[in-house]
């Protein structure tokens, strides 16, 4: 039985903090017949005060999912009712985190960028500033910056130019832990040859879409997991001071092998 995702992951501390505020879970297993890959990746926010319990206790929520509901799900998958699903957990899990947070008066949050592969088909939840790319013949990104300059470029107030050097570039408007309520972005699709890469801004801040290109563009998963810390010892040098997570999905082939 050829499983047709290979993954890995990765989370560096940094430069300058003093508390690893990301959290990732990779989980990937065949279960009734099917390849079934989650993976997730939270940063918590630097401005809050606990941003790592808000990260770790998404984390573990989803984990949670994972164990105890995706069984059930494979009987007869519909990713649109899974994305339902993760939607209401995700604004579940802010409350659940807002309300502790308020009761210990600690303000904390976390961004949440998961992806479901199931076969060939994904499900993406989305809140925040970390991102999930596509890299085949071309990088795309695939979710929206949850950030007051996304939301100005998409509004044709700035352009992605002028975005890039705001000020304001970092603020984020929702992530989870820290808002009321959080509008997660949920995204289906099908899935292609390629790699796909959830990242932490930490890990992309500092990098060019080009240097990323030719990173991950046509590497097997040894050259990835090089190339994977390597980038990250390459943005310390030029200077970045967050923490840097990313988890690297590479789809071997167009076609399963699972029998």
């Amino acid at each position: 039985m050829k499983k047709s995702y290979q993954t890995f992951a990765i989370s560096d501390i940094g430069t300058s903090k003093r508390v690893n505020q990301d959290s990732l879970i990779v989980k990937h297993k065949v279960i009734l017949h099917k390849e079934v890959l989650m993976a997730i990746i939270c940063d918590g926010v630097g401005g809050l005060s606990k941003g790592e319990i808000a990260s770790s206790t998404v984390i573990d929520e989803f984990r949670k999912w994972f164990t105890k509901h995706l069984k059930n799900e494979l009987r007869d998958v519909d990713m649109r009712v899974i994305g339902s699903k993760w939607e209401l957990l995700a604004k579940s899990i802010n409350s659940e985190i807002r309300e502790y947070s308020e009761k210990i008066n600690i303000k904390m949050g976390t961004t949440l960028t998961g992806v479901l592969f199931i076969d060939d088909e994904y499900i993406v939840v989305h809140v925040g500033d970390s991102r999930l790319y596509y890299i085949g013949n071309e990088l795309t990104q695939l979710t929206e910056d949850h950030t007051i300059v996304a939301r100005e470029v998409k509004k044709g107030i700035l352009t992605p130019e002028q975005a890039e050097k705001d000020k304001r570039k970092h603020i984020i408007f929702q992530c989870i832990g820290a808002n009321h309520e959080v509008a997660p972005q949920i995204i289906t699709g099908k899935s292609e040859s390629g790699v796909y890469l959830l990242c932490s801004d930490g890990f992309r801040n500092r990098l060019s879409e080009q240097e990323m290109i030719s990173a991950f563009q046509n590497s097997n998963i040894k050259e990835i997991k090089q190339n994977c810390k390597a980038i990250i010892e390459t943005v310390k040098e030029r200077g970045e001071r967050d923490n840097i997570s990313v988890i690297a999905i590479r789809r071997n082939q167009a076609e399963l092998a699972i029998s």
